[in-house]
């Protein structure tokens, strides 16, 4: 880490010590830090009411290692009041609605609904945030408009020596593209097929069992008791018994969820692969090579569909955040006394560049004190730009969390965007991005999702992402997991960092949320691989797990 900050490497004592000297009204939080216990030993299993709020466990009173949210305000919070902070989500939309986030959504102090642009911002009847993506929803992979838009330029090149030098690293870009969308629209394909291969045979040895019960339908209980004398039937039984042991459910709902898989995987062909598919000229008529433009899309935050299925995502990460504390439905929140932006840049694919810059620029411009940026993708045509939208954020004190990544890799050795540092430069660019690793709630060496992205020198902190339990659009709420939800989880604790000590910089809050951390001496699986396990402080910048009671 670069070494431009009073705090670096001081205990939790000296951190508490800043705290106290930085803080605006006189707050004095008398506690001793939580240590972590390498030996302790999960007490029970975790029962689904739970796993619901497992996040904000503690790890020593109740064996899960969440970040102690509810300890926090139940020994230290209570009811000190702090300063109101504006988190940004720059996401796939928020449901502004929902019964758990209604009251904590930001609204534009100087701005009406009325066609006009009251506040001078540029953004008309910019209420909640404003939809940089308009009407969009599915989108391509970058990789896919990479070939697209340099196919007709580079596809009979024959050899590398044939490019002019100045074209030379977009030529470089464009194959790297071509062979990644070539392997993945092939594994797509292939995975489509697969499934509906699986629910062919699962469809025909549910018709036979059926005809040989006599039934139309049957249960598991009831195929559990059936004994049939014929071998072939005795085999599909025990078929149909595997996969409904495995997701402990009725054949059609195992159906059903293969179906989902087959929908999937053939919405990621016609979309994320398809280079016919141009939704920014059709939807949006901006161009994403067009810098000098700022202002497009609308002010619909929860974007086009009235169902607001696309803003899933933006949804459960708002509420990680700032789910209303005090309504006794859904969930809590991590931090209260925030109001949250919608910002509405990521598409079902990759999101633009010039979209993210310009999310991060309006963000900062109107309020914000923390930006979440639960998105990532692994090609970037312009990575300058996004680079520039960090550091505005940087000079104006505006603390960026993001997620770290779902394909467990090492970020050490492989690049991806948006983050502050490559693994050819891993010198920090900026002081204000934090990156956030994701956590199950299984204490030991199952404690890292086996999805999540990890590195020594990129991943900054890990906190919890697996079986995250949140607010879903239309009132409803839904477990989902990846580093998209640990990353709002650490957004929130730097909410209320940022709530009750404003006069903390950003690289400040930054630097307590990872000295502050929990340590875990123990080796953890990497990957999912049993056979990998490595030391969890090597996973890591700080090696720990964010902690809001430290």
């Amino acid at each position: 880490m670069k070494e431009n900050i009073t705090i670096k490497h001081l205990s939790v004592f000296a951190i508490s010590g800043i705290l106290l000297a930085s803080c605006g009204p006189k707050l004095k939080f008398d506690a001793e830090p939580i240590k972590s216990d390498s030996s302790l030993k999960k007490k029970a299993s975790i029962e689904e009411e739970q796993l619901k709020h497992w996040s904000s466990a503690d790890l020593l009173t109740d064996t899960i290692p969440g970040m102690s949210v509810d300890r926090a305000y139940q020994e230290i919070i209570r009811d000190q009041e702090g300063k109101k902070v504006i988190v940004a989500v720059v996401d796939s939309g928020i449901d502004h609605e929902h019964e758990d986030l209604a009251s904590v959504m930001w609204v534009n102090p100087k701005e009406t609904e009325n066609g006009q642009d009251d506040d001078g911002n540029g953004y008309i009847d910019d209420i909640h945030g404003w939809n940089f993506l308009g009407d969009i929803v599915e989108e391509n992979m970058e990789y896919t408009r990479i070939y697209r838009d340099y196919k007709n330029k580079f596809d009979d090149v024959a050899d590398r020596d044939e490019v002019a030098e100045e074209d030379l690293k977009r030529y470089d870009l464009y194959v790297k593209a071509k062979e990644e969308l070539k392997k993945e629209k092939s594994k797509a394909n292939v995975q489509k097929m697969n499934y509906q291969n699986m629910v062919g045979t699962i469809e025909e040895a549910k018709n036979a069992i059926a005809n040989a019960m006599g039934v139309e339908k049957f249960s598991k209980e009831e195929l559990e008791e059936y004994n049939p004398s014929e071998s072939e039937i005795k085999e599909q039984k025990d078929f149909l018994l595997n996969f409904m042991n495995n997701v402990d459910e009725d054949i059609d709902s195992v159906i059903e969820q293969i179906s989902e898989a087959i929908d999937y995987f053939g919405g990621r062909v016609d979309s994320h692969f398809n280079v016919d598919l141009n939704a920014r000229a059709e939807k949006l008529g901006d161009d994403e090579n067009d810098f000098s433009v700022t202002v497009y899309g609308n002010n619909q935050v929860s974007g086009p569909d009235p169902k607001k299925e696309d803003a899933k995502h933006g949804t459960h990460v708002a509420g990680i955040i700032a789910a209303d504390r005090n309504n006794n439905i859904g969930l809590r929140g991590v931090a209260h006394n925030v109001e949250i932006m919608s910002v509405r840049a990521v598409p079902d694919g990759d999101e633009y560049d010039k979209d993210i810059a310009n999310a991060i620029r309006y963000a900062v411009d109107n309020g914000a004190k923390v930006i979440n940026t639960s998105f990532g993708k692994y090609f970037s045509p312009y990575p300058d730009v996004v680079e520039d939208a960090l550091r505005y954020a940087d000079e104006n004190d505006v603390l960026i969390v993001n997620a770290a990544g779902n394909d467990a890799f090492d970020l050490d050795e492989v690049r991806v965007y948006p983050n502050d540092q490559t693994p050819d430069n891993p010198e920090e660019i900026v002081s204000n991005f934090l990156n956030v690793g994701s956590l199950t709630p299984n204490f030991g060496e199952k404690m890292v999702s086996s999805f999540s992205n990890y590195g020594k020198k990129s991943v900054d902190i890990f906190a919890p992402g697996s079986q995250i339990y949140s607010s879903t659009p239309l009132d409803e709420y839904e477990f989902l997991q990846g580093t998209s939800m640990a990353a709002p989880a650490v957004a929130g604790i730097a909410a209320l960092i940022r709530s009750y000590y404003p006069k903390l910089s950003a690289a400040q809050v930054k630097e307590i949320i990872m000295e502050s951390g929990l340590e875990y001496n123990g080796k953890v699986i990497v990957g999912g691989n049993s056979t990998d396990k490595r030391p969890f402080k090597d996973l890591s910048v700080s090696g720990k797990m964010a902690n809001l009671y430290n």
